[in-house]
């Protein structure tokens, strides 16, 4: 007797029933499912949905498509573009908006390298040939904009060129000088700006990855960023996190976080960017937990703030515990003679001076101004060749540049014959057209240069520079002024001032004292009579 659908039907629902009961998935699917995410949430492995909280609909996604993520696409292409330089393929570099075609080439040199490593960049480069660059690479660009992105999601930003990284003169400058590899002396503000900041991390991520490119090992950490305070480690860290997609790691250390949480997580990373205080940096150096012998970028952000917080010499121990020779990037905006010693003791040659600001008192930083009264023309010539003789005597290890200044081309052969009637034995440079004085052990340059020619004289090399005539504006005056020493830790300006210049006397306690320098009361009692 054939069966009936209803007993077929009851026989293959217990032959299922005894196979679900003998398999290893005794549960329903929805209980299956939910052990899946308990093993997966112990595993520390969770998809996309699965976050530690719910993230709410917006007026962009409104159906929550995102997940509470912001620049998915963004992100992956940050992602690709890490593998590129990872790969050692970095793209072919282009020019960013507002640099000039008639760009001088450039070195990549920071820092010097262990035995057997070659050098990058820069004069004598070791074992390994030089790398030129004549503009900022594609890689240093995609960190900019990836900066600047992060601005505009956040609304600090609204990505207009005016407020474009890639538009910025002073981070082009910046590049240039990192490229050259000297030290670095910004006078802009009492502390970095955060457009500054984008620049400093986006070349030192540059560097990183040219060195890579290279082949040459980079040690960790590459960047140390010394902070006074704990806000502005927390700033710092921020502008570098856009960095992390393309393999730059960035930690913050600072006393208000526990030591032990810091001495683990250090443990678990080896970071590329280390940002700072430097009395828990030193702590953490005692305890073994980092180790910045190596490092090649060192950077001090508001030295003032050092100084009045009583850190110069845990700073002067940071330091001293890189045993390399680190390149040195120092922002400070104060003129006080305090800081003068701190600069030079920090800061060595080469050296770059930049600001985010043409006024005399930012491009002059460091550089002190004196005013000598005199009572004839001869009176000048002679206290001139007194300062150079001081100059001379100073205990400086380097050569020494002198500029004189004067009136005519006849009165500067009259100060040249009255250096020769003193004694000094000076033999032309005619390569530089400068003065060398053949007794001094340092081989002193000295430049005599008339009112004429002096506008079109180098006078960026020379860290003294005499008035001897004053120009007859105080435009020419300040212009020299915020013209020399740019590559020096200071510099000195001396000006010698008689009854001839006194329409300059009230507009020169106005440059003095824009400039934080000593007004002599002599001048203001000449101004007032």
């Amino acid at each position: 007797m054939a069966k009936g659908d209803d007993a077929v039907r009851r026989k293959r629902n217990k032959t299922h029933r005894k196979r679900m009961r003998n398999s290893d998935s005794a549960v329903s699917a929805r209980v299956a499912s939910i052990i899946a995410a308990k093993h997966r949430r112990k595993a520390g492995k969770r998809r996309i949905c699965e976050g530690m909280c719910f993230s709410l609909p917006t007026p962009d996604d409104p159906f929550n498509d995102r997940h509470g993520k912001k620049g998915v696409a963004k992100t992956r292409a940050a992602r690709r573009a890490n593998e590129n330089r990872k790969s050692h393929a970095l793209p072919k570099e282009v020019p960013p908006p507002g640099l000039a075609a008639e760009n001088k080439v450039n070195q990549v040199d920071i820092g010097p390298n262990h035995e057997g490593e070659r050098r990058p960049g820069g004069k004598g480069g070791g074992d390994g040939g030089c790398s030129d660059y004549s503009s900022p690479s594609k890689f240093l660009i995609l960190c900019l904009n990836a900066i600047q992105d992060a601005w505009v999601e956040e609304g600090t930003s609204d990505g207009s060129v005016e407020g474009n990284l890639l538009a910025s003169t002073w981070g082009v400058e910046f590049w240039r000088c990192c490229s050259a590899g000297s030290d670095i002396s910004d006078t802009s503000g009492a502390c970095a700006s955060r457009e500054q900041i984008a620049w400093l991390v986006s070349t030192a991520s540059d560097i990183i990855a040219q060195k890579e490119k290279q082949g040459i090992f980079v040690t960790s950490p590459f960047l140390v960023y010394l902070v006074p305070s704990q806000e502005k480690a927390v700033q710092v860290r921020s502008l570098c996190k856009p960095l992390k997609a393309f393999g730059i790691h960035t930690v913050s250390l600072h006393p208000s976080a526990s030591i032990d949480h810091q001495v683990h997580g250090l443990k678990s990373c080896e970071p590329e960017f280390v940002v700072s205080t430097p009395e828990r940096l030193l702590e953490l150096v005692a305890l073994r937990a980092i180790d910045i012998s190596n490092t090649s970028l060192l950077v001090i952000d508001g030295l003032k703030k050092f100084l009045d917080l009583g850190f110069v010499d845990k700073v002067y121990s940071v330091r001293d515990s890189i045993t390399r020779d680190p390149r040195m990037v120092l922002f400070s905006d104060s003129y006080e003679e305090g800081l003068k010693p701190v600069v030079q003791n920090l800061l060595r040659k080469p050296l770059s001076r930049l600001s985010l600001y043409d006024s005399a008192a930012s491009q002059s930083a460091f550089i002190s101004q004196y005013v000598h009264f005199c009572t004839s023309e001869k009176d000048k010539l002679l206290k001139a060749i007194q300062i150079l003789a001081q100059t001379l005597s100073n205990q400086t290890p380097h050569c020494v540049k002198v500029l004189f200044i004067l009136g005519t081309a006849s009165k500067a052969q009259m100060l040249i014959s009255s250096l020769n009637a003193e004694g000094y034995a000076l033999s032309n440079d005619s390569a530089s057209d400068c003065f060398i004085i053949a007794d001094s052990e340092k081989g002193t340059k000295v430049m005599v240069k008339d009112k004429e020619n002096v506008q079109k004289a180098e006078v960026e090399e020379f860290e003294t520079v005499m008035f001897v005539d004053l120009p007859s504006s105080i435009e020419d005056y300040v212009e020299i002024l915020t013209r020399i020493a740019r590559h020096s830790v200071t510099g000195m300006l001396h000006s010698f001032f008689w009854k001839a210049d006194a329409p300059l006397s009230q507009p020169l306690i106005n440059v003095l004292e824009q400039c934080g320098q000593r007004v002599p009361e002599v001048l203001r009692s000449f101004d007032s009579s």
